[in-house]
This record gives structure tokens, sequence and C-alpha cells, in this order.
């Protein structure tokens, strides 16, 4: 055992001393020691029930024969963070909680890994970390929130929030119809109910098989839930010495495509590829960003879910078969590109998982010959204006995929937040929002305040957002996002001018800006970056260190 290195031999009496003092005893000493850790916090609709689900888990692994060891991360709720300085901390505390894995499991040499995710930086950060240590880990998150209620019965989620705003701003909507919403679309715990960042990096770690089928759709606070809670503790004990289950076994090249595969078919959240490129590092998988375009290609979008359609959430999917039932109605098609043969945590293939699904409901998760499109969700663009590429959720897009139009540039955000609002961004124009990326942020924000001003105006369907910063999951419309090089590196998205013609066009996979390589030239020689002042030393610290998106904003030590 792993742990025997604090704990076996008599070098090793001061340690069990102190394991003694945690009420351990001399049985305990033969029996696997078994990380728990937990992303409890108060403030996160998604995490704060997660102590009692620690609970369950740890009476789970007593009874099976193993030493459960509790501890926690940190967690930043990214619609709290948003819209001010906080969410500068976001991105940046996906390498906290690695580094708090990694520190803790290999600091007490445990045996095994349990990890209880569910919002936003969270579940992505504890896999760079469990990657790291490289023990038989299991991920089990704490799962999706139901849909909320309006008043007038139809189904809402955060995004509705967002985008009520905007309308509130555009006089569409009075001061009651906005604090209706407000009241009543997260109506429960759990990780927001659509297909954003935090469902989407739940869903992928069932499709890479390091979690139990219905990890990413059953319903938090439910008695099936707490039931996966307990097979997911059994299962840790049963596999905690099996080296054959340690994650990079599981976590490998063919997984990660399966992973992309069903981000692709469900149209998960763009924040998904910078995710999955960091865990592909951790990994040691080479995924260049331009793989991304042909998994795509033979992907057919098969479920829509809210914000891309607000008709269907995680529980609807979850209903309708979940995702193995998109996994099997993938593998219908004659020349799929699944990596059927990939191994999950039971030691079960892909195929052998699936052998029993399908879906319950058509109207849901399509079938192939019904799909909403015959490609994936998402898409890789390049061109000038994104040498090294750039991220668009397609499943969200609401008007043209060919979009020609004059920038209207804001160096933050927060200009933009304004700039929108005050109704400088007209009808036909590409909104530019750059020094957001991973170093000029630094720390890459989201733009859902931005995106959902412009959609509740009104123009989400008549104007085009880029930026160097990245998307929540509930944003929806003409929104391109992780252009890098980025504006802080001397990416040509820094040198635009009000006016420059920006062409997009989605279906080729192109964005560029038309101006003349002698302009663009010209252009370069007078740059200077914009300095933005920085009083905290962590986010100085993480501007020298992070890398661009098209790296997966991964810390180059």
């Amino acid at each position: 055992m792993r742990s025997d290195a604090i704990k076996k031999g008599h070098l090793k009496a001061p340690n069990r001393s102190l394991l003694r003092a945690c009420g351990l005893n001399d049985d305990d000493f033969n029996k696997p020691f078994i990380g728990v850790a937990n992303s409890y916090i108060d403030i996160i609709p998604g995490h704060f029930f997660l102590n009692d689900y620690a609970k369950i888990i740890k009476d789970e692994i007593k009874k099976n024969g193993c030493i459960p060891f509790e501890f926690n991360t940190i967690g930043v709720d990214d619609g709290i963070a948003m819209g001010h300085d906080g969410m500068l901390y976001s991105l940046p505390s996906r390498e906290i909680i690695a580094n708090s894995i990694e520190t803790v499991m290999n600091a007490h040499q445990l045996d095994a890994l349990i990890c209880i995710p569910n919002c936003d930086k969270i579940t992505p950060g504890m896999l760079m970390g469990a990657l790291r240590v490289n023990v038989p880990t299991i991920f089990v998150s704490g799962g999706p929130m139901r849909a909320g209620v309006n008043k007038h019965g139809d189904k809402i989620s955060l995004s509705s929030v967002f985008e009520a705003v905007g309308a509130y701003e555009a006089k569409k909507i009075n001061e009651d119809d906005l604090k209706d919403i407000e009241c009543k679309a997260c109506p429960s715990g759990g990780s927001c109910s659509g297909m954003f960042t935090a469902n989407s990096m739940n869903t992928l770690c069932e499709a890479m098989g390091i979690a139990l089928e219905g990890n990413g759709t059953i319903l938090a606070l439910s008695k099936e839930r707490e039931e996966l809670l307990r097979k997911a503790a059994r299962r840790i004990c049963q596999i905690a010495l099996d080296e054959r289950f340690k994650i990079k076994n599981i976590i490998t090249k063919k997984s990660i495509k399966n992973a992309l595969i069903v981000d692709m078919a469900m149209g998960g959240s763009s924040n998904t590829i910078l995710h999955m490129l960091a865990i592909a590092y951790e990994a040691g998988v080479n995924l260049n960003i331009k793989e991304l375009n042909e998994i795509s290609k033979n992907v057919a979008h098969i479920a829509k879910i809210a914000p891309s359609l607000n008709s269907v959430y995680m529980e609807d999917i979850h209903k309708a078969g979940g995702v193995s039932a998109v996994i099997a109605e993938l593998a219908n098609k004659k020349d799929h590109i699944l990596e059927l043969d990939a191994m999950d945590i039971l030691g079960q293939t892909l195929q052998d998982r699936i052998k029993n699904s399908k879906i319950k409901d058509e109207s849901i998760i399509k079938k192939l010959d019904n799909a909403y499109s015959s490609v994936g969700g998402l898409a890789i663009l390049f061109g000038n204006l994104a040498e090294q590429g750039c991220v668009i959720k397609t499943a969200g897009i609401m008007g043209q995929r060919k979009f020609k139009g004059k920038a209207i540039c804001f160096n933050s955000q927060e200009e933009a937040i304004k700039g929108i609002i005050k109704g400088k961004v007209k009808k036909g124009q590409v909104c530019v929002i750059r020094y957001e990326g991973p170093k000029g942020g630094p720390g890459m924000q989201e733009m859902l305040s931005p995106t959902s001003l412009l959609t509740g105006m009104g123009l989400g369907a008549d104007v085009a957002l880029i930026t160097d910063g990245r998307f929540s999951g509930a944003t929806r419309g003409l929104s391109i996002g992780h252009i890098s090089p980025e504006a802080a590196e001397g990416g040509l998205i820094a040198l635009l001018k009000d006016g420059d013609e920006i062409e997009i066009d989605v279906d080729n996979y192109s964005i560029n800006t038309n101006l003349s390589n002698e302009e663009i030239t010209k252009r370069k020689a007078e740059f200077k970056p914009l300095q933005k002042e920085i009083n905290s030393r962590w986010l100085k610290m993480y501007q020298k260190l992070v890398s661009n998106a098209s790296k997966g904003a991964v810390l180059d030590a």
C-alpha cells in the first residue's frame, strides 16, 4: 500500500501516534487510506450540501473496510463573482484546487481518491490535481439543480436572470417581472440546471469513464443521487489498491476523445475546451486545439439543452436516457469515431456501458437522422484575428453563422457593459472586448453579463461579440472567446480600432479582419500593451506563469 509510507515499521511510530490522535487503532493500519476531496462551501448553491454528501461517502467507505480522510478544496461561484473584480479569481482558483489535491494526497501518501466536485472550476481543478497524484480515483458530483418555473409557467434558469437584466434595461419587462425571474430561476441546491460549465464538466467525467453512469444528470438532493454516492464509495474501496484503475489509465487519449465527442453532441460550454486542454496536459496526452474541428465535423449535435434550447434541462436529459443514451445513439452511426474499447472505472469498456442504453424521449435526445446539426455544437475558428485559435459554442448561435461587421472596441468587460447599456453597440456591429485573457485580465473573466445584456436588449441575433476572455456556459449568440494570441501578448485583437471590418464564417472555421498587411505592420510597430494595475500578489504570480487559452491556460512552471 502507498500509505504504508506513513504507517508501517518502527520508524513510523511517530506518524502512527498522530494518526491514533485522529481516532485510528491497530486494525486500521492494515486498511487502505482513501482521500475524500470535498469542495463544500456555503456560498455556492451546488456545494452547500456537500458536507452531508461527504458523510454518506465516508460512512460507506468505513462499512467497506477502508479508512476515509476528508479534506477540502476552495470554490468560486462564477455567477456571484461575475460583473466585478471577483471574476479575476475564478480561473486562477482552478490552480489552487489542483494544488490542494496534489498537496494533501502526496503529503499523506493516501492510497486512493474520491472527489466530490460540482460547479465551475472545481471539477477541472480536481481532475488536474488527481492526474498529478495518479492513484485509483472516482468522481461523484453533487448533481444539477431542478429548472425554475416563472409566473407564466415557463422553465427558466440562471441565464434567464442575466437576460432579464438586459430586457429590463431595454424596458421590455418591469421590475416585478425581473424580481419574479430572480426569485424562481434557481429553486434548489445543485449546479445550475442547463448545459453550463458545471454540468458540462460533470457530464464529461461520465463520458471519460472516471464517474459512474448518471453523474452528470441525476438531480442533486435526490434519493437517486444519494445512491450514486454510495455506489461510488463502494467502488473506490474495491479498486483502492488496484493499479489498473490509476486515473491516468482511465483518462487517456481515447477517453479524452470520447469526452470531446459527447461535448460536441450535447453542445457543452465553450469553457470545456479550455479545461480539456488543461486536463490533457496533466494526463500527458498530446491534444492540439486543431483536432477539435476534425472531431466536430464527424459528430452530430443531437441534444440541445438550455440556454441553447430553453425548454430542455439536465433533468430532462436524465429522463430521456442520460449521457449513455447520447453515446449509444452516436455509436449507431456506421462510421462513428467513438473509442468504444476505452475502459472505465468499473473495468468495463464504453461498449459494455452503453449496450442496454437507448433514447427514451426522441424530442429531448434526437436520433441521428433527425439531429439539430450534422456537426458538433462547438467549433474552433482560425484566421489573422486568432492565429492560435478561438472558440464558439455553435449550439448557441441564434442568427447568422456568417457575419461581417465593423468593430466597436472596449478594453475591459466593465467598459463594454457600460457601453452596451448606453447603446454604443448597434445592430450589425462586432463588439470587441479585449485585455481579458489569462494574462491580460488577468484570469480570463467570463462574459455572461455583456452577452446577456445584448440578448435581453434584442441584439443577440444581430451583433457578434469577440473576446480574448471567455464565456459562461449560459452564453448564447454569435459569441467568440479564447482569442489567441490575446491582446496582452500583442495579438491582432489588441490592434483593432473602431470601424475596422471583421468577417466571421463559422462553417469555414474562419475569423479575420480585413486590414492590409501593411496596415497591420504599421500598427504593430506603434503598439504598446495596456498596463492594468494589479494589487494582488497571487494574480501577479498567475499573470507571470499562465499560458494563453490555446494551451488551456495552464501554468508554465
